[in-house]
């Protein structure tokens, strides 16, 4: 008897902490992550390929996957391309987003992609140049499924295709901002830390230094490679090496804001890359920075609706998806643009209003009379360089005129080896 009452007393006391519990304020659901789970009773596991957990669909709606060759929050690359992904699901009804982080480039990427693809998602963008050929390779496998490859030169011209932007033109205007601070520092030397040896880099590399000449036609600019997208300790490193070696101002080509880190330890200025937040010390100048949302929200609502063709999409300015930290609407000066001599900014002014408009492209900054850096004319008087131009070495074979295999005047480098 005894016994049944100690059973029945400890009954009722878990009945009343259940009750209790019950009436507790619960904490919030954690946000969404890059394996997101069906909203199913029964959600299925998440898969894993490669050391990466692949994340599931969401059924009834269009299901979109993003790959990041780096953190989505790594202040730079990936971080701006992870809000364009978010921007998606906000903006587009009825889709659902996954991403993936730190993939690298080669075998891993294609099992990723794969993996992506019979897992079912409908639209599958690649963030990174080296993601190129495994996305053309898997496209071919799974024709009902639309790549969008990221700054690449490759399309199928039918579920595979490539997106870009002309941010040449916003490095022209940072080139610009930076020659007229060097110039007034008394310092005329600029540093370029770039990545690897692809037309990408040495066409933004050139519109830094056509810029650059613009305000300042006696200063220099260096290069550094470094071999690496995303690699912050190595990215401080060529940082610190480029305004040792004398550079007042330097640009980076990589996907962190360690260069503006950087110049803040050393008294010079960085100029930060890919994402407006990037540019948040005293001493970054300014950030060319992408804003992929509009861009990547009119991609997936064309690829719903059957209106959107994959091929070779390179937007300008006038679709929103540029930018040039300190010139946008709402943005102000940063402290170092500030002190430039009113008559640059007005000018930089004027052209960012004129390539929101349309009326002044990549085009316009790469028009001749251009010479490299060994005396040449490489694009003469009343020509200008083509897409081709901007997107191919002549080795690669597609009949490019005035291909972006040269250094423009003002840049103390030699041509890096490409290979061939």
């Amino acid at each position: 008897m005894q016994q049944r009452m100690i059973w029945r007393l400890a009954v009722l006391m878990v009945i009343a902490a259940l009750l209790l519990a019950a009436c507790q304020p619960q904490p919030a659901a954690p946000a969404e992550t890059a394996a997101p789970q069906a909203t199913e009773e029964a959600a299925p596991a998440a898969e894993e390929v490669a050391g990466f957990q692949i994340p599931a669909i969401q059924e009834g709606k269009f299901n979109v996957a993003m790959v990041l060759i780096g953190p989505h929050d790594d202040g730079g690359w990936s971080q701006a391309h992870y809000e364009g992904l978010e921007y998606i699901q906000q903006n587009v009804p009825n889709t659902h987003v996954a991403y993936i982080e730190n993939v690298p480039e080669g075998a891993d990427s294609e099992q990723i992609f794969r993996s992506l693809s019979r897992k079912g998602f409908n639209l599958i963008f690649g963030t990174s140049f080296g993601y190129m050929d495994p996305m053309e390779i898997v496209a071919g496998e799974f024709p009902d499924v639309t790549y969008i490859h990221i700054s690449g030169f490759k399309s199928n011209e039918t579920n595979f295709g490539n997106l870009f932007g002309a941010m040449e033109v916003m490095k022209y205007l940072a080139g610009m901002l930076a020659g007229a601070r060097a110039k007034m520092d008394g310092n005329p030397k600029l540093g370029y830390m770039a990545t690897f040896p692809i037309p990408e880099e040495l066409r933004l590399g050139n519109a830094i230094a056509l810029g650059m000449r613009r305000t300042c036609p006696e200063c220099t600019m260096d290069v550094r490679w470094i071999n690496t997208w995303h690699d912050p300790i190595i990215e401080k490193e060529a940082s610190a090496s480029l305004f040792d070696a004398g550079a007042q101002v330097v640009f980076t080509g990589a996907d962190t804001p360690a260069v503006a880190d950087v110049a803040q330890e050393k008294g010079k200025w960085g100029v930060t890359y890919d994402w407006y937040g990037s540019c948040k010390v005293e001493r970054c100048l300014t950030a060319p920075y992408w804003n992929w949302g509009p861009v990547y929200a009119k991609i997936t609502a064309g690829v719903i609706d059957g209106t959107y063709k994959p091929g070779w999409d390179y937007f300008d300015a006038d679709t929103g998806s540029l930018g040039l930290f300190g010139f946008m609407e709402g943005q102000e000066l940063t402290p170092g643009l500030a002190e430039l001599p009113p008559e640059v900014i007005a000018e930089v002014k004027d052209l960012v209003a004129k390539s929101l408009a349309g009326e002044f492209t990549r085009f316009d900054v790469f028009a001749g009379p251009i010479k490299d850096n060994q005396g040449n004319t490489v694009v003469p008087e009343g020509e200008a360089l083509q897409q081709i131009d901007l997107d191919q070495f002549p080795e690669m074979g597609l009949g490019c005129t005035y291909c972006m295999k040269w250094w423009a005047e003002g840049i103390t480098a030699e041509l890096p080896d490409t290979g061939n």
